[in-house]
C-alpha cells in the first residue's frame, strides 16, 4: 500500500488527483491523506468536501486528515511508499526541520522513521529562494526522492518551482528501486 498526501497548493490539486486516479487504476492500493487545510478549506479551485469525496471514491478508503490518525502509518500500518503531491514549501520546510504539526508531516515522520521511500512533488513559489536550502537538505536524506521540477513562470514568479505531476508514477517506480529519477530540473 502507498500513502498519497495532499497539501495546500490548491492550484495543483486537480493535477495531483489525476495522478492518484492513475495509480489506483494501475492497481496500487492507495491510502489518501490530506492536510487539515486541504480537508477543510474551500477555495476558488474547489470545495474541500468535494475533493475529499473524490479521493475516497478513487481509493475506496477514508481520508486521513488528523495527526492522530496519521501517526500509525509508520510501524503499525507500514506503507511501501509515501507520495506528497503537492508538497508546499511550508510542508517541505517542516519535513526538512523535523516539525510534525499536520497530518501530512506526521505521515512523513512516521513513514521515514521506518526508512521507507518518500516521494515529494513540490509546488512552491519560494523554491529558488527561502526553500532552496530545504530542497538540498532533503535531497541528501536517505529515502527521500523528488519528482522532477521546472519553473512554471520564470518571468512573473522567478523563485517558483512546480513538479511535473505526470512524472509521479516514474518517480515512485524509481524510489522503490532506491534511486532519484533524473533529470531533476527540467
Amino acid at each position: 500500500m502507498i500513502g498519497y498526501a495532499f497539501c495546500g497548493s490548491f492550484c495543483t490539486l486537480k493535477k495531483s488527483m489525476e495522478q492518484l486516479a492513475a495509480l489506483a487504476e494501475a492497481g496500487w492500493d492507495v491510502q489518501p491523506i490530506m492536510s487539515e487545510h486541504v480537508y477543510t478549506m474551500d477555495t476558488r479551485f474547489g470545495k474541500a468536501a468535494d475533493f475529499a469525496a473524490e479521493a475516497e471514491r478513487i481509493t475506496g478508503k477514508e481520508v486521513i486528515h488528523t495527526i492522530a490518525d496519521a501517526e500509525p502509518l509508520g510501524p503499525k500500518t507500514p506503507l511501501d511508499a509515501l507520495i506528497i503531491a503537492p508538497c508546499t514549501g511550508n510542508t517541505l520546510a517542516k519535513i526538512a526541520s523535523g516539525i510534525t504539526d499536520t497530518a501530512v508531516t506526521m505521515a512523513a515522520k512516521a513513514h521515514l522513521r521506518c526508512d521507507r521511500p518518500t516521494v515529494i512533488a513540490l509546488a512552491s513559489n519560494d523554491s529558488l529562494s527561502q526553500n532552496l536550502r530545504n530542497i538540498a537538505t532533503l535531497l541528501v536524506r536517505k529515502r527521500v526522492y523528488l519528482v522532477p521540477l521546472k519553473q512554471d513562470d520564470p518571468k512573473s514568479k522567478p523563485h517558483s518551482l512546480v513538479a511535473d505531476f505526470s512524472r509521479i508514477p516514474d518517480a515512485l517506480a524509481a524510489a522503490l528501486e532506491e534511486r532519484q529519477i533524473r533529470p531533476l530540473f527540467e
